[in-house]
């Protein structure tokens, strides 16, 4: 029964007549609640129905129930919204808290207690920055980023002292609780006028690709440019520490291996980045580099393979 009563649930969405499109905040509020109730509470929650609209705070003030709880966010510039909670959303989180479960008969009428607000501060905070997270990119994350938590009220009186004579942007959620055996109402209500961030600006794909153009040819002249070391060795040896501590100046090193017809080209790191013949080149010690996997030629070979080198002898 439950899951036939689901089924008809998001038939009834869908057949609703097409309006305006929905903004960013409408899109992203019911999956944040139903994601919050899942992690805070196991509980399942959804959206049945959303309505969205801009109210004056003298409309605002008419709108939450009897018995609700009200919670007061605070956001960016010490702007206040409102979070309300019907009274039978309230007893389904309160019920599977303490119970396990959602009770299928109404819950007794009753004030909401400091214990209802810490019970379910969790889940709003959850909420909000599930909402805000979906909004990064978005023209909504204005007015509808920022706000957590602050404290609650049992009665909608006070608000008309504690919040600012202004337009609201009002989200009015109808709920199906845990699998529809609870049905529900919540209420979000925040500054028209938005104090928060607002989203990066949006830069054409054309212009992302000529900038990432222009950063990749400025980078490759200041790599180009830098100072590159390249040693000439002719041979490296290894030799017992002792007999290195005891050389003395007239001492003679063999090098059994050097050749001047193999000279390796080094990097920093001891890499070895190419070979090359020894040799002179305009009255300067010179190196005629070998082609890769190529024979380094000796004597007069080696001027006769490469053309357009001086001398080397």
């Amino acid at each position: 029964m439950a899951e036939q009563g689901g089924i008809r649930r998001k038939l009834a969405v869908v057949q609703q007549p097409a309006g305006p499109p929905a903004s960013a905040a409408e899109r992203g509020w019911p999956l944040a609640l139903a994601r919050a109730a899942r992690d805070s509470f196991a509980l399942g929650l959804e959206v049945t129905r959303l309505t969205a609209g801009v109210h004056s705070l003298a409309v605002l003030l008419e709108l939450p129930p009897e018995r609700a709880l009200i919670a007061v966010l605070e956001g960016p510039g010490d702007a206040l919204g409102l979070l309300v909670i019907a009274p039978g959303t309230l007893a389904a989180m309160t019920e599977v808290q303490t119970m396990g479960r959602v009770l299928p008969q109404p819950p007794l009428p009753r004030k909401p207690t400091r214990t209802d607000a810490a019970m379910v501060a969790g889940f709003i905070d959850a909420a909000l920055a599930d909402l805000e997270t979906g909004l990064l990119a978005e023209a909504d994350r204005v007015w509808a980023s920022g706000f957590r938590y602050a404290s609650f009220l049992d009665d909608a009186r006070p608000l008309g002292l504690l919040l600012e004579d202004a337009a609201y942007r009002v989200l009015q959620a109808e709920l199906a609780l845990a699998e529809g055996v609870r049905q529900g109402q919540m209420l979000l209500a925040l500054p028209a006028s938005g104090r928060g961030q607002r989203p990066p600006a949006v830069v054409p794909p054309a212009v992302q690709a000529g900038a990432a153009q222009q950063f990749q040819a400025a980078l490759a002249l200041q790599v180009m440019a830098s100072a590159c070391v390249i040693e000439a060795v002719l041979c490296r040896l290894s030799l017992p520490l002792a007999q290195v501590m005891a050389l003395a100046p007239g001492d003679v090193l063999a090098l059994p291996l050097a050749t001047v017809d193999r000279i390796a080209c080094e990097g920093l790191t001891g890499q070895k980045l190419a070979e090359g013949r020894l040799g002179q080149h305009r009255g300067q010690r010179a190196l005629r580099l070998a082609l890769p996997g190529a024979e380094v030629l000796s004597g007069a070979g080696a001027l006769a393979a490469l053309p357009g080198v001086g001398q080397a002898g």
